[in-house]
C-alpha cells in the first residue's frame, strides 16, 4: 500500500495565470509595482503571506504582509469569476486521477498552499473529492517545506512516510517530502525547471501524468 499526496497549483491544475493576476492586483492596490509573472510562479506552492513577503524581499511576515495577505483572499473569487481565469486540469491528470483510483494499493491525498476552501473548490469542480480521502491546506499546517503536511497525511491514513510519496511541481514541494522522509516525484509541466526539482530532491522526474502511473 501506498499513499500518493499531491500538489494541487502547478501540479493538478494550471492556476498560475489566476493567482498572478490576484497577486499583481494585490501588490497595485498597496502601492507597489506589478510583479512580473515569474516573480509569481516562484512561490507558488508556500503559504500566501510567506510568498508575499519573499516576493517583497522581506526575510519575514510583517504587518504589511498580513494586510496584503487579507487583500488577496478578498479579491481572489471575484477574479476568479472573470473571463479567462479558470483553472483548468492540466491534460492527462483526469486519467491518472481515475486509474490510481481504481487501484487497491493506492491512497491518495492533496498537500497544498492553497487554503481549504481553494481545494475544496478545486477537487469538487473536477470531481475529484471522492477520490482525496486525506489532505492538509495552509489553514492546517506550517508552510512547505515544512513535513507537517505529509507527516500529518500519513498519521491520519496510518502509513509510513517511507511508503509515501510527494507529487509536486515546486522545490518546496520535493523539500518537504525529503524532510517528512517520504519519496518525491517531480512534474516537470508546472512552475519550476527540472534542474530545479532535482537539486531540491527529486527521486524522478514525470514529464507527463502518465509517468506518475509508472513511478507508483
Amino acid at each position: 500500500m501506498k499513499l500518493a499526496l499531491f500538489d494541487c497549483d502547478g501540479t493538478l491544475v494550471d492556476s498560475a495565470a489566476l493567482i498572478h493576476e490576484v497577486m499583481a492586483r494585490t501588490f497595485v492596490a498597496f502601492g507597489h509595482p506589478r510583479p512580473a509573472i515569474e516573480s509569481t510562479k516562484s512561490i507558488i506552492g508556500l503559504t500566501l503571506d510567506i510568498a508575499i513577503a519573499r516576493m517583497q524581499g522581506k526575510p519575514h511576515v510583517d504587518d504589511e504582509a498580513v494586510a496584503m495577505t487579507a487583500h488577496y483572499k478578498k479579491i481572489y473569487m471575484d477574479v476568479r469569476g472573470e473571463p479567462g481565469m479558470d483553472v483548468p486540469l492540466f491534460d492527462g491528470i483526469k486519467t491518472v486521477i481515475a486509474a490510481l483510483a481504481a487501484r487497491d494499493d493506492i491512497l491518495i491525498g492533496a498537500v497544498t498552499g492553497k487554503s481549504r476552501r481553494g481545494l475544496v473548490s478545486v477537487l469538487e469542480i473536477h470531481g475529484f473529492a471522492p477520490h482525496f480521502i486525506v489532505s492538509r491546506t495552509a489553514d492546517d499546517c506550517p508552510s512547505k517545506p515544512h513535513p507537517a503536511m505529509v507527516t500529518e497525511c500519513c498519521d491520519e491514513t496510518g502509513m509510513n512516510p517511507a511508503d509515501t510519496v510527494v507529487i509536486g511541481d515546486a522545490i518546496y514541494d520535493m523539500q518537504m517530502a525529503k524532510a517528512a522522509g517520504a519519496k518525491a516525484i517531480g512534474v516537470s509541466w508546472g512552475y519550476a525547471s527540472v534542474d530545479e526539482l532535482i537539486a531540491a530532491g527529486a527521486d524522478a522526474i514525470a514529464h507527463h501524468p502518465n509517468d506518475v502511473l509508472d513511478h507508483l
